[in-house]
C-alpha cells in the first residue's frame, strides 16, 4: 500500500442506533481517511475478500445478529488474509450465537448468562453518561502514541469478557466498567483493535477519542 494514500475505511452499522451526524463528522476530520458506510443486512455481501479490494480496513460500529454459515467463512477468510479490523462499543455484542466472533474481536458483550472457567455470570451490563478517567497502558504503542490518561463522558459496560491472549491499551477504575476497556490482537495475519469507548457525541468529539480511533485505523492498515 502506498503510505501517502488515503486510507480507505469501511464503517459497518446496523443493529443499533446511533447519532449518525457526529459520528460520521468525526471521520470526516481524519487527515489521511477516505470512507464509506454500508448497513446491515446488505454488509456482509462487503465483507468477502473479493469486495474488499475496494477497503483497508473495517470498522464495525454495528451491533448485528444474523449471519449465514457463507457470510461466516467468507468474513474470517477476509481476516486470515490480513484486513485491518477496528471494532468499537456496541460491536462487541454482536452475534451472539457464532462463537467465532468472539475470538475475532477478542472479547463479547453478554445479553445472557454466560459461563467462564465453568463459573455461570449474570449477563453484561451498561450504564449511560458516566464521567471516568481512561489509563493509557502502553504509551509506546502506535494505537496509543503521544497520549496520556484524559477523562471521558460515556456509556460504560460491565460484566462483559476479555480474552486472556489480548494485549490491554486503556483501562479505568469506574465502577460500572471492565477494567480493560481497549486491546489489540492479531487475528489470522489481521491486526485487530477494539475500543469500547464510543457511545455518543460526547465521545465522538472528545480529542482523545478521534486521536485512538485515527491512529487504532491507520495501525491496522499498516501505516
Amino acid at each position: 500500500m502506498d503510505g501517502r494514500s488515503p486510507v480507505r475505511v469501511l464503517i459497518v452499522t446496523g443493529g443499533h442506533d446511533f447519532e449518525r451526524e457526529p459520528f460520521f463528522e468525526m471521520f470526516r476530520s481524519f487527515e489521511g481517511i477516505t470512507f464509506v458506510e454500508v448497513q446491515h443486512p446488505d454488509a456482509h455481501a462487503r465483507l468477502t475478500p473479493e469486495a474488499a479490494r475496494g477497503y483497508d480496513v473495517i470498522v464495525l460500529y454495528d451491533m448485528w445478529q444474523p449471519i449465514s454459515e457463507e457470510s461466516k467463512a467468507a468474513f474470517v477468510k477476509l481476516l486470515r488474509s490480513g484486513k485491518g479490523l477496528v471494532a468499537l462499543h456496541h460491536s462487541l455484542a454482536s452475534y451472539q450465537l457464532w462463537d467465532e466472533y468472539r475470538n475475532i474481536i477478542g472479547g463479547r458483550w453478554y445479553t445472557e448468562k454466560w459461563r467462564q472457567n465453568g463459573v455461570e455470570r449474570p449477563p453484561s451490563t451498561f450504564q449511560h453518561d458516566v464521567q471516568f478517567k481512561v489509563h493509557i497502558v502502553d504509551k509506546k504503542h502506535p494505537v496509543t502514541r503521544g497520549m496520556q490518561d484524559f477523562n471521558i463522558r460515556d456509556e460504560t459496560y460491565g460484566n462483559f469478557e476479555v480474552l486472556p491472549k489480548v494485549k490491554p491499551l486503556l483501562t479505568t477504575d469506574e465502577p460500572t466498567s471492565n477494567r480493560v476497556i481497549a486491546w489489540t490482537h492479531t487475528y489470522g495475519r489481521s491486526r485487530v483493535v477494539y475500543i469500547q469507548l464510543g457511545h455518543d457525541h460526547y465521545a465522538y468529539e472528545n480529542p482523545n477519542y478521534r486521536r485512538l480511533v485515527l491512529q487504532a485505523i491507520r495501525w491496522v492498515a499498516g501505516r
